[in-house]
């Protein structure tokens, strides 16, 4: 892979003031004429941003999104709405509603919270990932189709196990052309990724898509890369649950979950 630190491309071009269109590079893994979900959680973070960009400065830190997926993500023009539900100055809650050939596909609900120096009183577990420039790549591209997929580098710290897996991601690309995005949402838009690298079962035989995602953070992520610490679970009666704590270079920053929906693939 050439120099991730060099743009190369964008996952969406905007095309009006709510108007995104994916790139092939958003391509997704299940289907070549959907979207991945990982860029497209990255936008709404992108879309929040500029909502709250819009009016006075609050100084609030975007502190847990929860993302429901309602649809099929089609790898076609989006729109989406925000709307600020819950106004405050210390706490306030935005919601997002992407929408694709007018049809509702995603809708996500955001709390921020007020910035404050609580430094004297921080802690909490501090186990941090090897650092990703003492890893390897790793081609996942051997089990996953899609341009996301392809766009990505994926460091992992050992060789991946079914359910269990910690690995770096980043990406040559932005999230939206021009460089517009910032780097929270440009994080973000890799932490769907975490249901892939942890396979339980071969994605050619099995199902196991997410319905939806919510990450909490306690710390604003700094750099270029995203680690995910995931740990993937079937239960017995067709749902999982993808489990993933989120680092950056500095260690933890928070907590990503996912529900899946497991199945097998019809003649598989």
């Amino acid at each position: 892979m050439s120099d991730p630190t060099a743009p190369l491309g964008s996952y969406f071009e905007t095309i009006g003031d709510h108007r995104y269109k994916p790139t092939l590079h958003a391509g997704g893994a299940w289907a070549a004429d959907e979207q991945h979900f990982s860029p497209l959680a990255g936008l709404v973070v992108h879309a929040l941003d500029r909502h709250r960009a819009a009016g006075p400065d609050s100084g609030l830190l975007l502190s847990r999104i929860s993302y429901d997926i309602l649809g099929r993500l089609a790898l076609d023009e989006c729109e989406i709405e925000v709307e600020t539900v819950r106004p405050g100055r210390t706490i306030e809650l935005l919601e997002a509603v992407v929408r694709i050939s007018g049809r509702p596909v995603l809708r996500a609900r955001a709390w921020f919270l007020a910035e404050l120096d609580t430094s004297a009183v921080a802690g909490g577990p501090d186990d941090r990932l090897t650092p990703p420039e003492l890893l390897a790549p790793w081609p996942a591209t051997d089990i996953w189709p899609g341009g996301y997929i392809n766009s990505v580098e994926i460091r992992p710290v050992a060789p991946p196990r079914p359910g269990r897996t910690a690995a770096w991601i980043r990406t040559p690309l932005e999230l939206v052309d021009g460089g517009a995005a910032g780097p929270l949402a440009s994080y973000l838009a890799l932490v769907d990724t975490a249901n892939g690298i942890a396979v339980r079962q071969s994605p050619t035989a099995w199902m196991f898509p997410n319905i939806d995602l919510t990450i909490h953070l306690h710390r604003q992520p700094r750099g270029t890369w995203t680690g995910l610490d995931t740990k993937v679970t079937f239960g017995p009666t067709g749902q999982g649950l993808t489990s993933t704590v989120l680092h950056d270079m500095d260690g933890p920053v928070g907590h990503a979950s996912q529900i899946l929906t497991v199945r097998p693939l019809p003649g598989a």
